[in-house]
C-alpha cells in the first residue's frame, strides 16, 4: 500500500541525513518534495499544509543534539508527526459496555462491509473469547443476508434468523433482543450501503442507531478509493456519528492517501485495517508501526506477530530437535519456504525489517522474488520421498525428470541442492557445537519458536515469552538511540548466522550478519 510513498519519503531523507548541517533553505526545499510526494499519495490538501507546517516550524527551530545530525533530526520531525497525523496511539474496538455491546457497521456498497463484519466476529470470538450474533440489516441487495448467514457459517459465528418483510429498524431492535436472550457478549449489525450517500441511506442509519443504541459505530472504506473516501468518512460523521474507522484492502496497490487522511480529517481513529481475503487477515491499526514501515525503519514487532500467528508451533519445535542433531533434508527445506510463504514471503518480510526496504528491488531484479519460493518447492513434490531424503541420489537422468515435473530447467535443480548443502552444512556444524554453543544460541528466541531455520538467533534477544508492548518499547528506544533510522537497524539483529533460505551470503544493509542461501545477489568483499 504505502511503497511508492516509502520509496519517495526515504529518498528525500536519506538525502537530509548524510549532511553534516542544514540551512533553512535546505529544510523547505525537502519539505517541498515532501509535499509532493504526499499530495501524489492522495492524501487531503489541507492535512498535508497542516503536516508540513508543523514540520517546518519544529524543524527550523529545533535544538539539535551533539549526538544527532540534523538531518537525523528532521527525519525524527518527520516520524513524530507521521505517527500524529495517524493517530497516535493503536485504539481497539471499545467492548467496555453492558452486554450485549451492539457494533454498527456503515459504508457505502462494494467496501468490503459484509466480509468486515464476519471478520471482526471471528477476531472477537477467536481472540477475546467473546460469544458474537451477527445480523444483516440489508434488505435491498439481493442475498446480502444470505451472504452474511454463510460466512458466519464457516466461521462457526451465530447470526440472526431471517424473517422476510422486516425493515432494517425492526431487525436491529429484534437482533439486540435475540442477543441479549442467547447471552451473547456482542451484537454487530451489519447495515444496507449505497452506491453513494444520499439522504434515505443517512436517514434509516439514524434511524437503526435511535433504535439499537450502539456502543460503537465503525464506518468500513474502501482504502484504494483515496480522496473519496475522506468526504466519506467526513459525511459520515456528521450525520451519524462515527466512533472509529476500519480500511479495507490495505494489501492492495493504492497509494496509501485515505489512511494518512481520514484519521486527521474526522479526529476518528483507525481501529482495524483489511489486509487479505482471509477471514483471518484482519490487523489492529498501529500508528507507529505504519510510520516506521513508511519511512523504511521496519516493523519488527508486526513481523513477530505474524510469525507467532502464523508458524506451527509443533513443527517449529520438531525442526528444532532435528536440526540439533545437524540433519536437514529437503522435506525440512519446503516446510522453510512455506512458512515464509505464510509470513508473505520474502519481500513481506524484508519490509518489515529496519533498513530493508531499499534490499527488495536489488533482490527483484535478480530474480529473487516470491514465485522463487513457489518454483523452488514445485520441485522438491516432483521428487521421490527417497529422493527428498538423500538429495545425492540425484544425477542427471533424475534432475531431467524433475525438471519436466516441476516445469523448471536443471540449473534451477542445482541452484537449490546448492542452497540445500550450505544450510545442510551449516546445521551440521552448529549441531556439533553442544549443548552451550552456537546451536544454542542460533535456537533461542525466535528460531525456536518461529521455526525460521535458527535464522535469527546470534544476539537477538529471547523473544519467546515477551510482551508485543515490551517489543514496541525496544522499537521506542532504538529509535531513541538513532538506531531505527533508514539504513540502521534494530539492536539484536546483527549477527544473524543465517537461516532464512537465502542471499548468497550478501551482507543485508542495517543488520550486520548475513543469510546463505537464495543463489543470486554476489557477496560484498
Amino acid at each position: 500500500m504505502f511503497e511508492n510513498l516509502q520509496d519517495r519519503l526515504g529518498s528525500i531523507l536519506n538525502g537530509l541525513t548524510g549532511r553534516g548541517a542544514l540551512s533553512e533553505a535546505d529544510v523547505s526545499a525537502a519539505l517541498r518534495e515532501v509535499r509532493r510526494a504526499l499530495l501524489e499519495a492522495d492524501v487531503a490538501l489541507d492535512v498535508v499544509r497542516s503536516f508540513t507546517d508543523r514540520v517546518r516550524e519544529k524543524a527550523v527551530g529545533a535544538e539539535i543534539l551533539k549526538s544527532i545530525k540534523p538531518g537525523q533530526m528532521v527525519v525524527k520531525i518527520v516520524h513524530d508527526e507521521l505517527i500524529e497525523m495517524l493517530g497516535g496511539e493503536g485504539v481497539g474496538i471499545d467492548l467496555h459496555a453492558p452486554a450485549p455491546v451492539v457494533v454498527m457497521m456503515v459504508g457505502l456498497q462494494g467496501s468490503g462491509k459484509t466480509t468486515t463484519t464476519a471478520k471482526i466476529a471471528h477476531r472477537l470470538s477467536t481472540r477475546e473469547k467473546k460469544k458474537v450474533l451477527m445480523a444483516s440489516l440489508d434488505t435491498r441487495r439481493p442475498a446480502a443476508q444470505e451472504q452474511l448467514r454463510q460466512l458466519g457459517a464457516q466461521a462457526s459465528i451465530d447470526t440472526l434468523p431471517v424473517i422476510s418483510g422486516q425493515s432494517p429498524t425492526d431487525i436491529a431492535a429484534r437482533a439486540v433482543q435475540a442477543a441479549k436472550l442467547g447471552g451473547h457478549d456482542v451484537v454487530i449489525l451489519d447495515t444496507a450501503g449505497r452506491t453513494h450517500i444520499d439522504e434515505p441511506l443517512m436517514v434509516e442509519m439514524a434511524d437503526i442507531k435511535k433504535r439499537s443504541n450502539p456502543h460503537e459505530i465503525l464506518l468500513v472504506a474502501d482504502s484504494l478509493t483515496g480522496q473519496d473516501a475522506v468526504n466519506l468518512a467526513r459525511n459520515f460523521d456528521e450525520r451519524v456519528g462515527i466512533t472509529g474507522l476500519v480500511l479495507t484492502r490495505m494489501d492492495g496497490d493504492g497509494r496509501g492517501g485515505a489512511a494518512l487522511s481520514m484519521r486527521a480529517v474526522t479526529g476518528k481513529p483507525i481501529k482495524l485495517i483489511g489486509v487479505g481475503e482471509k477471514m483471518s487477515e484482519l490487523e489492529e491499526f498501529h500508528p507507529r508501526r505504519i510510520a516506521d514501515r513508511i519511512l523504511g525503519m521496519g516493523d519488527i514487532v508486526s513481523l513477530v506477530e505474524r510469525a507467532a500467528e502464523n508458524i506451527d508451533a509443533e513443527k517449529a519445535a520438531a525442526m528444532a530437535a532435528k536440526m540439533a542433531k545437524g540433519k536437514f533434508d529437503l522435506d525440512d527445506l519446503a516446510d522453510q519456504l512455506r512458512q515464509m510463504q505464510k509470513m508473505g514471503g520474502m519481500g513481506g518480510i524484508m519490509g518489515m525489517m529496519p533498513g530493508m526496504a531499499g534490499m527488495k528491488d536489488k533482490m527483484a531484479t535478480a530474480g529473487l522474488d516470491d514465485k522463487l519460493f513457489g518454483r523452488q518447492i514445485a520441485i522438491i513434490q516432483s521428487m521421490t520421498k527417497a529422493e527428498r531424503a538423500n538429495p545425492d541420489l540425484l544425477k542427471h537422468s533424475r534432475k531431467k525428470r524433475i525438471a519436466a515435473g516441476s516445469g523448471t530447467d536443471a540449473a534451477a535443480i542445482n541452484k537449490l541442492l546448492k542452497m540445500h548443502r550450505q544450510m545442510a552444512d551449516m546445521m551440521k556444524m552448529m549441531g556439533g557445537k553442544g549443548k552451550g554453543g552456537m546451536m544454542k544460541q542460533m535456537m533461542s528466541g525466535l528460531a525456536g519458536k518461529m521455526g525460521l531455520g535458527g535464522g535469527m538467533g546470534g544476539g537477538m534477544p529471547d523473544l519467546s515469552n515477551i510482551d508485543p508492548r515490551q517489543l514496541e518499547a525496544l522499537q521506542k528506544q532504538a529509535e531513541a538511540a538513532g538506531l531505527g533510522k533508514p539504513g540502521g537497524g534494530m539492536p539484536g539483529l546483527g549477527g544473524l548466522p543465517g537461516g532464512l533460505p537465502g542471499l548468497g551470503g550478501a551482507k543485508l544493509p542495517g543488520l550486520g550478519g548475513g543469510f546463505p542461501g537464495l543463489p543470486g545477489l554476489p557477496k560484498k568483499k
